[in-house]
């Protein structure tokens, strides 16, 4: 397929989605962004706000494996990953694929489970392979982690591990819908809309495997000027500088800072990024990678306010 047919096809995976979800554009585009980026999304959220939701029908219009794990706080590794399991009949020990192994694996309520259970996604995370008892088995292509949160101050979470963050390419924050989205979500369950049967709301699947991989390569295939990477370096570093930033963005951050610029820019039809798509990205992709000092954080201080200051005072290359 031609770049301007595969974008098309994205272009029709949003309206399939918004067949399920009302709103949330924004997440729309991230998770959009992730899967061309070939990375991993975190969405946070009050209960209630279809999270889930929205990841479950955006797998419904991927011609892709998915599978769901409900994280609750006796959840082992091994229920994510896989084990071994003994089998009577032959005597041996054989390996049980967990739900890990899938296209699309939805975390659902990640952070209501104990870091060691949320380290065990670190090395498929990163490496997309699963160790267990020595031996390395690689995961399904495409692979993405798309795990759902609820604010960390509401009862029964853990924080995430700063290793496990920096892993997520992009944190998106689903806010509470307006009214009149609120007012067309109540329209479409007063007419019977159940999001259990997407099917039945009339969601299809309109990409597979083969044609997000053309996707995918053709966003690496996008330029990127070396004042514009500079700019996205500058803009990193000066995170680090900031009095309020105990752990700035680390070098990590700064290429998927640059992954996703690409992808955004090849969303609207640039063959090259340029400063405003990497504007854009600075914070879904930079927000969870900061650690706010104790003192700002009483103060009140938000990554993202720390972020839009940089913005504003970091020099755009012309």
């Amino acid at each position: 397929m031609t770049n301007p047919q595969l974008r098309d096809a994205f272009s029709r995976v949003r309206a399939e989605v918004a067949k399920a979800v009302v709103g949330q554009d924004a997440a729309v585009t991230g998770l959009m962004i992730t899967l061309l980026s070939g990375g991993h999304v975190l969405l946070e959220g009050v209960p209630g706000v279809a999270k889930t939701l929205l990841v479950r029908t955006l797998s419904a219009t991927l011609n892709l494996d998915t599978k769901r794990v409900q994280f609750t706080p006796d959840l082992m590794p091994g229920d994510v990953t896989g084990s071994l399991v003994y089998d009577a009949k032959t005597g041996e020990f054989e390996f049980r694929e967990g739900p890990v192994f899938t296209n699309i694996m939805l975390a659902d309520e990640i952070n209501r489970t104990p870091p060691k259970t949320q380290s065990a996604l670190l090395e498929a995370m990163e490496e997309r392979q699963v160790s267990v008892d020595g031996t390395s088995r690689q995961l399904p292509v495409p692979f993405m982690v798309a795990a759902t949160m609820n604010p960390v101050e509401y009862e029964g979470t853990y924080t995430l591990p700063e290793a496990q963050l920096d892993r997520f390419l992009m944190k998106l924050v689903l806010d509470l819908p307006g009214r009149e989205d609120e007012v067309q979500v109540l329209t479409r369950h007063s007419a019977g809309f159940n999001p259990r049967d997407l099917a039945a709301a009339g969601v299809t699947a309109v990409l597979d495997a083969t044609q997000l991989a053309e996707a995918q390569e053709a966003v690496r295939q996008v330029r990127a000027s070396e004042d514009v990477i500079g700019y996205a370096v500058d803009l990193a570093r000066a995170t680090r500088q900031s009095p309020s930033v105990k752990l700035g963005v680390s070098p990590r951050g700064t290429t998927a800072l640059l992954s996703a610029a690409k992808a955004w820019a090849w969303l609207n039809g640039f063959d090259a990024i340029t400063p405003d798509h990497v504007q854009a990205m600075v914070l879904p992709v930079l927000r969870h990678r900061l650690q706010l000092r104790p003192e700002a954080e009483l103060e009140g201080v938000s990554p993202d306010t720390i972020l839009r200051s940089i913005l504003s005072q970091v020099q755009v290359p012309i």
